[in-house]
């Protein structure tokens, strides 16, 4: 009956409140409507002419920018890298007079070995590829690299020769598990400056495909090697000056260096080099006329320069992001906000009054114009849409917030009853169990005629272990307690996370001693100190064990490690329990709340131990993450913030 009336309070509260606003609801938008047919008159088509006006000379202009960034006796590559980063487009494109691709950059003309008719190359690659007799295609190569490799003759046949002889050789030696060797030859072979310009059968330049393999065979990013061959390779990759690096090479070892080795290094030419690619893939022959047209790459768009031989693209966010700021750099007089609309999509907001064609550069394009919030508006309407609109929300506010203190009222009163109910039971049941079991041993001892001495001490220590039950018990719902008044002050100082470790593995050192038992300590040297009230720290800890000791098989094995991971003091609690769910994971910090009653039942416990745990991880801004699956154990992890260098 109780919880009836609770309802019946909420429901005539909600009452009071919906039925006045649906009533100043319908009459503001009656009023708002007027007021837009109102405006939709109002609106002169000034607006579209200075919108118009704005993004054909924004588009025109840059235009005549690209073309003038870009010096026709510089290497394209250099014109490419400039429009890039000065942001004049999301890509440039450029072509020779004849309407030949120049950027992105073909490769080069391939070295041919039909051009050796000396060099047996099929005997060669039969050994290594077909007979798989490594060792003698390595030094066949080798003999290759030694007679053609003369540093006297750089960039020539003879150099093509020789390097790739020379990363033949490494090939084979790494086949044949003597990767060091071939390390060192490539190694060998990029501080060769005759082999600089070196270029194989598909026409890209050995060095930077030399530099690459490197990477791979060291795979070790802390050898000096390894960090000096990716600044080198980082930095020729950023080198839009050297003509000999093709633009498909260069997007191949960017992607490669950065997908596979590196993700921290970063080529800020990398994603217009993408779009160069698939724009020439798709586009072979492309419109010129001077625009801003679509491609036939999906949301890509394209404007030539005024001779035809540079073409910038422009994503579809892109060219959108571009014309709003452009609009949008002076108010428009009639105080409506115009925006453009690509081709093909419509506006569905409500504020939409008219469209209009966004002017010679956007062909298919329009520009939506919409109400802007609080625009002036005649004296007259003015003054009646404020009063409307006050007094709806005076009301609605004044209702809205009266409603939600009586149903807050109502909600902490039911949450108290409720919080109360449980804690009473949860007291009574768990309070019993043991003082019940240690009455049953005082009398059992007291029925005896004479006392037995190794009877007397078995019954003492059972006594002890239900009286160390109810001390926790009682310490859970006293700190329970504290943190229902938030009166739990902590102390913080700069505490080492061994001495936490040592204090709490002394406590629970007892109940680890049986022979199926076994916890495991380790802690990193060196750690940092953290900050954090060292005692409730000390909890946390002897909750977590007592939880992987309780949740945990037969078999006991318990892991506590401490460790550094991102320059933050971590702790990680490791059982090899009985897991749990994904359900259960959502709840587990909840008061109250056990993943499994049957064993609480048996070990005790009122589920008060990780709310706990959470309570004071949040005092200490730190947090903890729970990683667990069903019949394989979980893991706890506390990460410390890092204690600020004083």
């Amino acid at each position: 009956m109780g919880r009836l009336n609770q309802w019946w309070h909420i429901l005539l509260s909600l009452l009071v409140v919906l039925v006045p606003t649906v009533c100043v609801l319908w009459f503001m938008t009656e009023a708002v409507e007027n007021r837009r047919l109102v405006v939709r008159r109002a609106l002169a088509d000034a607006d579209y002419t200075v919108a118009q006006e704005r993004l054909d000379n924004y588009w025109n202009l840059q235009k005549l920018e690209i073309e003038s960034n870009w010096d026709k006796s510089e290497v394209p590559a250099i014109a490419f890298q400039r429009c890039v980063l000065q942001d004049l487009a999301d890509c440039v494109v450029f072509y020779d007079a004849g309407g030949q691709l120049i950027y992105p950059a073909p490769a080069q003309s391939p070295f041919s070995i039909d051009e050796a008719p000396e060099v047996d190359w099929s005997s060669i690659e039969k050994l290594e590829h077909q007979q798989q007799k490594y060792e003698e295609a390595a030094d066949a190569y080798g003999e290759i690299a030694a007679k053609h490799g003369d540093p006297t003759k750089p960039a020539t046949f003879e150099a093509n020769l020789a390097a790739r002889a020379l990363t033949g050789q490494a090939r084979c030696l790494v086949k044949a598990d003597r990767k060091e060797e071939a390390i060192a030859m490539l190694l060998e072979l990029l501080n060769q400056s005759h082999y600089a310009e070196a270029i194989d059968s598909d026409g890209r330049l050995i060095v930077a495909a030399t530099e690459l393999r490197v990477l791979e065979l060291v795979e070790d990013s802390s050898d000096p090697r390894f960090q000096n061959i990716v600044k080198r390779l980082t930095e020729r990759l950023n080198d839009y000056h050297d003509p000999l690096l093709s633009s498909s090479q260069r997007l191949f070892l960017m992607k490669r260096l950065q997908e596979t080795l590196s993700r921290e290094i970063e080529f800020p030419t990398l994603e217009a080099e993408v779009l160069a690619a698939e724009f020439y893939e798709a586009n072979p022959r492309p419109s010129k006329d001077g625009v801003v047209r679509l491609t036939q790459t999906p949301e890509l768009w394209q404007l030539a320069s005024a001779d035809g031989r540079a073409i910038a693209l422009f994503r579809t966010e892109s060219v959108l992001s571009r014309s709003i700021k452009t609009i949008s750099g002076r108010e428009l007089k009639s105080g409506a906000i115009v925006e453009p609309v690509p081709p093909g999509e419509s506006s569905t907001e409500d504020a939409v009054l008219h469209s209009s064609e966004a002017g010679r550069f956007l062909p298919g394009w329009r520009l939506a114009r919409t109400l802007e919030i609080g625009m002036q508006q005649e004296p007259v309407s003015d003054t009646q849409i404020v009063a409307y609109f006050w007094t709806g929300v005076l009301v609605i506010g004044s209702m809205s917030i009266f409603a939600l203190i009586i149903a807050r009222s109502f909600r902490q009163q039911m949450r108290l009853t409720r919080l109360r109910n449980d804690l009473v039971a949860t007291v009574s049941h768990e309070l019993k169990t043991p003082l019940s079991s240690i009455r049953l041993l005082v009398d059992t001892l007291l029925d005896d005629d004479e006392f037995d001495p190794q009877k007397v001490r078995e019954y003492l220590v059972l006594m002890a272990k239900e009286n160390n039950r109810l001390s926790r018990l009682i310490d859970s719902f006293l700190t329970f307690s504290r943190m229902e008044r938030n009166k739990n002050a902590f102390e913080f100082s700069k505490v080492q996370v061994s001495n936490v470790i040592d204090a709490a593995v002394e406590v629970v050192s007892e109940r680890f001693e049986s022979n199926h038992c076994r916890l495991e300590v380790s802690i990193e040297d060196g750690l940092p100190a953290i900050s954090a009230d060292e005692d409730a720290i000390v909890t946390v800890v002897l909750n977590l064990l007592d939880n992987a000791y309780k949740y945990s098989p037969d078999e006991k094995h318990i892991v506590l490690h401490a460790f550094l991971q991102n320059e933050a003091v971590c702790l990680e609690i490791n059982d090899l329990g009985i897991g749990i769910s994904k359900t259960a994971l959502k709840k587990v910090f909840k008061r109250f709340y056990q993943v499994d009653y049957r064993v609480s039942r048996t070990t005790g416990g009122v589920g008060l131990g990780l709310s706990i745990v959470q309570y004071i991880i949040d005092a200490h801004n730190a947090e903890i993450d729970v990683q667990s699956t069903l019949g394989q154990g979980s893991t706890f992890t506390i990460t410390f913030p890092k204690v600020p260098s004083e």
